[in-house]
């Protein structure tokens, strides 16, 4: 956020700043979605709605799940929340005890360990980088873990890394959670934008596992805070309670007008969005290694390239920094996710203009060499 913020002071005094920091789509919401704000501004109230969520937007996400993944969700255990994040607190303070362990993989986003730290849970953070893990846990990190944690964290397409579980492994993840206690946690916000790579859902593989879902990325909704989260069916009632308490319930306006965001006309604008990033993430897997920047983590899904600058920099935050001064490129330091390596990597983000990769390239490339 530091970059973002003097990445946007450049932009008002220079006009060139490109922003490949953000992990934000450069497009707006699919057309049926603002129709409908449009609809509910003028004919409705927008009043509170229930803590967990209006019943036509769980509907059609548990129809968005039956028709994308081949599984059928009780509405009744999918709870709408302010943005995925505002899920967060109310998820862990459901599931924890302050003392409990919870595992996650580094690098990967840094709010979910910003959270766990503030309610006094106990991090067991698995060094992912290396070529064996692919940036992703196994259920061998899990196995070597005394005594067994409250919960394990999985991101897959994953941020920073932008790599996709493989299935098998997915399913043994499920597997093990659910023989040995453990609540697994599955962050599945960047479904709809892979490349090649197959998304499964851990709803697939069993029904204790918690899935975190969002209209922010694929559905190019950011700003419009609508997340979910699909729970055990003794969760739905603790996290009803904390969500009435924190937010009183999602915005009123955006749940209306997210229940078209599943829509065939919404999803053919979406999918239109990813041949974008596609094109883009093209353009950084055949320039960063031409330029010296050939480590990179399997670009599998998401819009990100996390990339090891090893070679050039031993300090990705200072690095970042010069960049932009120098260049007006603003890219993510790797510190951000993962605070024991990240200063070897820096994090691309590719959900801009093609333009703008471009031009990013050549400004990138002339620094380096210069």
């Amino acid at each position: 956020m530091d970059i973002l913020g003097r990445a946007l002071e450049r932009q008002s005094t220079h006009g060139d700043a490109l922003l490949l920091c953000v992990g934000q789509p450069s497009t707006g919401a699919p057309s049926p979605v603002v129709a409908q704000a449009e609809t509910a501004v003028r004919e409705d109230i927008l009043g509170y709605t229930a803590a967990s969520g209006t019943p036509e937007l769980k509907e059609a996400i548990a129809g968005y799940y039956r028709r994308r993944y081949g599984v059928e969700v009780d509405p009744r255990r999918i709870l709408i929340t302010t943005g995925s994040s505002g899920g967060f607190t109310s998820l862990f303070l459901a599931v924890c005890d302050a003392g409990d362990e919870v595992v996650l993989a580094r690098p990967g986003y840094p709010a979910y360990r910003n959270v766990l730290q503030a309610l006094g849970v106990k991090l067991v953070e698995i060094d992912v980088t290396d070529p064996e893990h692919g940036f992703q846990l196994r259920v061998e990190d899990l196995e070597a873990c005394t005594p067994r944690p409250r919960a394990v964290i999985v991101t897959s397409p994953s941020n920073p890394s932008g790599t996709v579980m493989d299935p098998a492994e997915l399913r043994r993840l499920a597997q093990w959670c659910d023989e040995n206690g453990v609540v697994l946690i599955s962050d599945e916000i960047y479904h709809g934008i892979s490349y090649g790579a197959e998304c499964r859902s851990a709803a697939e593989f069993t029904d204790r596992a918690v899935i975190v879902g969002s209209v922010s990325k694929y559905f190019s909704m950011t700003g419009w805070r609508v997340g979910w989260l699909i729970v055990p069916p003794e969760l739905v009632e603790p996290l009803d309670r904390l969500h009435a308490n924190f937010t009183v319930c999602p915005p009123a306006l955006s749940q209306q007008a997210a229940v078209k965001a599943f829509d065939h006309a919404a999803l053919e604008e979406l999918d239109a969005h990813v041949q974008r990033y596609a094109r883009n993430r093209e353009i950084l897997l055949t320039r960063l290694p031409a330029m010296g920047l050939g480590r990179i983590a399997p670009a599998d899904g998401a819009f990100y390239c996390y990339v090891d600058v090893s070679s050039i920099t031993a300090d990705s935050f200072r690095f970042a920094h010069e960049l932009l001064d120098a260049t007006g490129v603003a890219v993510a330091p790797g510190v951000d996710f993962d605070p024991v390596q990240g200063q070897r990597w820096i994090r691309l983000s590719y959900a801009c203009d093609t333009d703008d990769i471009e031009a990013a390239m050549d400004r990138l490339e002339a620094y380096i060499r210069a």
